[in-house]
């Protein structure tokens, strides 16, 4: 198990890390300001990744101990644990003893969770594992090597799998496979490759699904030899890249950032999604460097724009959910309105400290603002039928002391 100081180390490795998606859960209304009081606490580190199986949630990230919300006890679980969602009693029988950060989480049958990251063992990056016992699911078999495991999404009975990987068991595939749920076995009629892009390799960061597209994001240039900088969009029908092409993530943000894209997340209803990015201030251009931005899923077309764009003004973004009544974004943002700020607080920007709501229709931010120490940000949500569950790297979320998760209310 991991120490405190090494997982420290690891968390700022896992910065870089995606938010996986799918199509979330329709809430009526935006989720109250207040955080419930249930929620465990993890103790170190960072949180990743969450999934719903049944009434428990699995929690992924780089961390060694937990704690329950009305206990003392330090509970020690090594990158994953799992809780009642309504209770917030931490399962003491799931307890996999994982070697690396979890970056991935979704939701598998049976009973199960698929988990995806940067583990080693005899199902290297990617597991199957019963919520009951933690055990793996035998079964299932699709260690990822060359690389590691950054998103999740599972369509039924197959799963999408991005990362930087260049092999799934014996099948070569670089950055993006479909497996088979129940076996892993490497789907032959799903053969989409990332390719170009900065850095050694192509990498997919994040993933959404509606019932027949997948959007992916991350460091490439090309998707099957189509250019697709940053972005695009498959059509699930054909397992072919859609005619959805857009050139906004083209242009460079800072050196340091090549490439910038982070979370994605799509509507409910599958005809919207926005993605999140970092990549610095610069004010009075177009470029969607630290932004959230709305694209519509069926457009057609190489000239593919936003629906609307808003602008932190100079902090990244890595997380986003959108419930149908808001779209929910995270990480170490100060404001959103904020086009004309350069890590200031330009004309017309709103204080919107670590987390905010959008408007799905306006594009501008909504009047919740709970606010949460910011620290490295938000890396994970997950809009439930109960609220909206918040994963990162602080202890205060909602001016309350919730170490690194919690979970704002519909009610």
């Amino acid at each position: 198990m991991f120490a405190r100081t090494t997982l420290l180390a690891a968390a700022a490795l896992v910065l870089l890390s995606a938010v996986p998606a799918q199509a979330g859960m329709r809430q009526p209304r935006v989720v109250s300001a207040n955080p419930v009081d249930s929620t465990p606490h993890v103790l170190d580190g960072i949180v990743n990744a969450f999934a719903l199986v049944g009434n428990t949630v699995v929690v992924g990230g780089s961390f060694s101990a937990v704690q329950e919300a009305r206990g003392t006890a330090e509970i020690p679980r090594a990158n994953i644990f799992a809780f009642d969602l309504g209770s917030g009693r931490v399962s003491r029988t799931f307890a996999p003893d994982l070697d690396g950060p979890v970056t991935s989480l979704a939701t598998g049958p049976d009973g199960s969770v698929f988990v995806g990251g940067s583990f080693n063992g005899p199902q290297r990056a990617l597991v199957r594992l019963r919520v009951d016992d933690g055990s793996p699911v035998p079964t299932f078999y699709a260690p990822a090597y060359g690389g590691d495991v950054a998103s999740l999404v599972r369509q039924g009975s197959k799963l999408y799998v991005g990362g930087d990987f260049v092999r799934i068991g014996l099948s070569m595939r670089t950055a993006l496979a479909r497996v088979d749920v129940e076996t892993g076995a490497v789907d032959p009629a799903f053969t989409v490759t990332p390719s170009g892009g900065p850095g050694a390799g192509p990498r997919v960061y994040a993933m959404a699904a509606g019932h027949d597209r997948l959007v992916v994001d991350g460091s490439f240039a090309a998707l099957d030899g189509l250019r697709r900088p940053q972005l695009g969009v498959i059509d699930l029908t054909t397992g072919r890249v859609a005619d959805w092409h857009t050139e906004v993530y083209a242009a460079a943000c800072k050196p340091n950032f090549p490439s910038y894209v982070r979370g994605l997340d799509i509507s409910p209803d599958g005809q919207y999604f926005v993605v999140v990015t970092t990549g610095g201030p610069f004010p009075g251009t177009t470029k969607l460097c630290d932004s959230a931005a709305r694209f519509e899923t069926y457009a057609k077309g190489d000239q593919v724009r936003p629906t609307w764009v808003n602008l932190t003004g100079g902090d990244s973004l890595y997380a986003v959910a959108i419930s149908g009544s808001a779209v929910y974004v995270g990480g170490h943002q100060r404001w959103l309105d904020n086009p004309r700020g350069a890590d200031s607080a330009g004309p017309g920007s709103v204080s919107r400290e670590g987390i905010g709501a959008i408007n799905p229709v306006t594009g501008k931010a909504q009047s919740w603002n709970p606010t949460r120490e910011r620290g490295i940000g938000v890396k994970a949500f997950l809009t439930v039928k109960k609220g909206l569950l918040v994963g990162s790297d602080t202890t205060t979320l909602g001016h309350e002391y919730h170490a690194r998760i919690g979970m704002f209310p519909t009610t």
